[in-house]
């Protein structure tokens, strides 16, 4: 489960820069919780990711097989009180990364987990909030979890930060529902490409995959406390698109130059 999030619907966009490629991302999600006892609570949920891409300049290579890709997760979680300070939260997620050219194969099908510790006080002059875990992804390739890292503080009525991996935000509170906020984040993809694609020097392309250290600004309207719509605008301050081989390495570069970045959307989180 990438997101706390109960509801979220969002549309990113990276333009085309210098290589002629433009990134248009549709993200849908629901996690429905039901609720076994006073505090532990089974989750259950999905997320559906497509990317649609418009190629502005020649390839050395046929690409109409990329220009749509597919990532659909299955979420199942748990999450307990381990005790009155901490909560449990582990996810399961298996996930279809796939161009999905001719139904499914074994290459198209992820598996996703984490585990994380989870300590808030919410009645506090200064609410914070800390969660501490590790996340194993399948594509990134590394055969060991990594660590999943938020701390989050409202030092001031108006003022809080939230400091972590992925993602650290620095949001000021106008009013009760108008937040403005800077941050930094991690975002990209890695799906595979069921019919292998053949590349100048005799390379073969199996996967595409992005990766992008985003800097960007904020704007959130709180229609409720849960419910809200937001828009972000921002640069890629370090960006990476590639083909990659049977070994995960770089096969072609597509995009290695910093870029805009544009997301909006709507969602019903838990906070």
């Amino acid at each position: 489960m990438q997101t706390p999030d109960l509801v979220r619907l969002e549309y990113t966009v990276i333009p085309d820069n210098n290589f002629g490629i433009q990134t248009n991302r549709y993200r849908a999600l629901i996690n429905a919780p039901i609720k076994l006892s006073t505090e532990n609570y089974f989750v259950v949920g999905m997320e559906y990711n497509r990317y649609e891409f418009e190629i502005e300049r020649e390839l050395p290579f046929e690409y109409n097989n990329l220009e749509r890709l597919h990532i659909i997760d299955l979420n199942l979680g748990y999450t307990f009180l381990m005790n009155p300070t901490w909560r449990i939260v582990g996810v399961l997620t298996p996930r279809i990364s796939s161009n999905i050219e001719r139904g499914l194969d074994n290459n198209d099908l992820r598996l996703n987990a984490s585990l994380v510790f989870w300590k808030e006080e919410k009645e506090l002059e200064k609410p914070y909030r800390l969660i501490l875990g590790l996340s194993y992804n399948s594509a990134t390739g590394l055969p060991f979890p990594l660590p999943l890292i938020n701390y989050y503080k409202r030092f001031h009525k108006n003022w809080s930060y939230t400091l972590g991996i992925p993602r650290s935000d620095f949001k000021f509170y106008v009013k009760d529902k108008h937040v403005l906020e800077t941050a930094v984040f991690l975002d990209g993809y890695f799906v595979n490409i069921q019919s292998n694609i053949e590349l100048p020097g005799n390379n073969v392309g199996t996967a595409i995959s992005l990766s992008a250290l985003v800097g960007a600004v904020g704007y959130q309207y709180k229609i409720t406390k849960e419910i809200s719509l937001y828009a972000m605008a921002g640069y890629s301050i370090l960006q990476e698109g590639l083909i990659r081989d049977g070994d995960r390495g770089r096969a072609f570069t597509l995009n290695d130059e910093g870029n805009f970045y544009f997301r909006t959307g709507f969602k019903i989180g838990i906070f």
